[in-house]
């Protein structure tokens, strides 16, 4: 994250202005006016043309602060706007709390303070997350290897507060074909999935601390990516990655240090939990793989590294469209079928199984699925006769 006061004066224009390509951008520049040279940093921002919009609603969270903290008072206009006044203690509304620039857009946004955004943008998850859950929920890191299905994992996460650090994997670019099942433009076509990811997350929530690993995990990296002393260490993984060789790293590496493993698998549903916080000596993927190990994996051939995919996902329970897919991947299929509502319900999935393990609520390693097709009948009169 940087902040204002990592910028000297004399070096304020040179700062303000990229020198990276906007497909490399991704951290917000965060002014405190309250500091020594916020004010100057901000007046070179404006300066500088870098800004396209300004985006000042400070009012209004100002007042929205008053409702979440006096829920059960009737406050007319006038009022709530005393009540927004005094919030702020005396300091003018155009330096009270942080503006946030975001350089890939060019937009500068007014917001309320770090500790008072929050409790406003999660005000509405009361109490299905209480207020100290969600501070509890705030000082964790999640691991999220995999930005395709990951991303939106990633996004649902940083909404509900899941999470107030993360370090997202993937040395893939955003290409025309993702847009099927990414919450994404064509305007971040080419873009980093690390910097993409990174980018949609900070726009929920600027507060956030995000490291990203542009090559992905690999075995030069995935200790860093880990943590590498106390403070540092992941709470919790979710796994969404296509290569069999990070697979069988994160989970080895997940065991070793004792941190739960989340995966959906965009395939009716199938949610997969592997506990090994509460169960170090549990076998990779339920045992489904036998000893093999990630060295293994490397001298794997086409062919027994698909048969080892085909453990690992079940493929007797694969959907009859999947089922029907693996004989046509490389010859009539380009790659693995996959729908953005699946996408969608996978990160419901995930997020909501994520927050009850960080919360230490009981759930056990195994394999759920939520199956839209069995859950809601395909069949129309069977439809008719069980809806109320």
């Amino acid at each position: 994250m940087i902040h204002s006061d990592a910028l000297a004066d004399d070096d304020l224009y040179a700062s303000l202005v990229p020198t990276r390509t906007p497909a490399d951008a991704y951290q917000p520049l965060l002014l405190d006016l309250m500091e020594a040279d916020g004010e100057a940093t901000l007046m070179a921002l404006l300066e500088s043309g870098a800004v396209r919009d300004i985006h000042d609603r400070i009012d209004d969270q100002l007042e929205e602060l008053v409702r979440c903290l006096r829920p059960g008072e009737s406050l007319d206009g006038r009022a709530l706007a005393a009540a927004a006044t005094e919030m702020c203690a005396g300091v003018p509304r155009r330096r009270y709390g942080t503006w946030v620039w975001y350089p890939w857009s060019g937009r500068l946004v007014h917001l309320l303070p770090a500790e008072e955004f929050r409790l406003v943008r999660t005000d509405r998850n009361r109490d299905k997350i209480s207020r100290v859950e969600q501070q509890a929920l705030l000082g964790r890191r999640i691991g999220v290897v995999g930005l395709s299905v990951g991303n939106s994992a990633a996004l649902t996460c940083a909404m509900e507060g899941v999470g107030g650090s993360f370090r997202l994997a993937d040395f893939d670019r955003l290409g025309l074909s993702n847009l099927n099942r990414l919450r994404a433009g064509v305007h971040d076509l080419g873009v980093e999935k690390t910097v993409l990811c990174a980018r949609q997350m900070y726009e929920i929530d600027p507060y956030l601390s995000i490291e990203i690993y542009r090559e992905g995990v690999t075995e030069e990296t995935v200790e860093e990516f880990f943590g590498t002393g106390p403070g540092s260490e992941l709470d919790l993984l979710i796994e969404e990655c296509d290569t069999l060789w990070a697979k069988f790293a994160v989970r080895e590496h997940a065991r070793d240090r004792r941190i739960p493993v989340l995966m959906d698998a965009n395939d009716r549903g199938l949610l997969d939990v592997e506990r090994f916080d509460e169960e170090p000596d549990r076998p990779l993927f339920h045992g489904r793989v036998g000893e093999t190990t990630a060295q293994d994996v490397r001298a794997m051939d086409a062919a027994e590294a698909l048969d080892l995919l085909l453990r690992i996902v079940d493929a007797d329970r694969l959907s009859p469209a999947m089922t029907d897919a693996i004989g046509r991947i490389g010859r009539t299929l380009s790659s693995w079928p996959q729908l953005a509502s699946g996408i969608m319900l996978g990160a419901a999935l995930v997020t909501d199984t994520a927050r009850r393990i960080l919360l230490g609520a009981p759930v056990p390693s195994g394999r759920y699925y939520a199956d839209l097709e069995a859950l809601i009948a395909a069949d129309h009169a069977t439809l008719l006769g069980t809806a109320s």
